[in-house]
């Protein structure tokens, strides 16, 4: 059940654009006249899906319990949608509520709300079993047709095989310079070296 002392908290907003060419402007607009202080809008430029967001740590560290994170739209704040459900479970554990002003029934801080976010959650923990269900079955079958998954195996002759393991006995050659050259990661060099053995 919705904390009580949510909706006597404080309104902290979050804005996002993916490129600097993007407007802030509506977002910005639209979180004022849902009710939040323009001091307490936190903002970042950058790809939703770039792991650093400056502006959005700085907002859940000002979040407190009783407070209420208000968002433009559902796809500011997500890097996926897993991302975004974990981010809104994390805010309620700590007694934090949500809104989205574009996503009409989305507002933890009301019984309907909750009920709403939790029908979403569940669609789309539904939707991640369908795919492990659908991987596991392709998998199944393919291995009854006597294929297996993941990685092709690499043959001692391949030519990239060959040239990482010639070139790893010339000592004035470093491994980075080694890896550049084809276009390999270093794992991948270790892996070839060991092919054969």
């Amino acid at each position: 059940m919705t904390d009580q002392n949510t909706q006597a908290g404080r309104l902290i907003g979050y804005a996002q654009v993916s490129t600097g060419s993007q407007e802030l402007h509506s977002q910005i607009d639209a979180l004022k006249k849902a009710g939040v202080p323009e001091k307490l809008i936190f903002i970042d430029k950058a790809s939703g899906a770039k792991s650093e967001r400056p502006g959005l740590d700085s907002c859940m560290q000002e979040l407190q319990a009783g407070d209420t994170l208000v968002i433009w739209r559902l796809d500011r704040l997500g890097r996926s949608l897993k991302h975004l459900i974990e981010t809104v479970e994390r805010l309620m554990e700590r007694g934090v509520g949500f809104r989205s002003i574009s996503d009409g029934g989305i507002d933890t801080t009301t019984a309907s709300g909750e009920m709403v976010f939790n029908i979403f959650a569940t669609l789309a923990q539904f939707e991640r079993r369908l795919i492990q269900e659908r991987t596991q079955a392709g998998l199944k079958a393919a291995r009854a047709r006597g294929r297996k998954g993941g990685r092709p195996k690499i043959s001692a002759n391949d030519p990239k095989v060959k040239m990482a393991k010639k070139l790893s006995k010339n000592y004035n050659i470093s491994i980075g310079e080694i890896c550049n050259t084809l276009k390999i990661s270093r794992a991948t060099y270790y892996r070839f070296l060991k092919i054969g053995e």
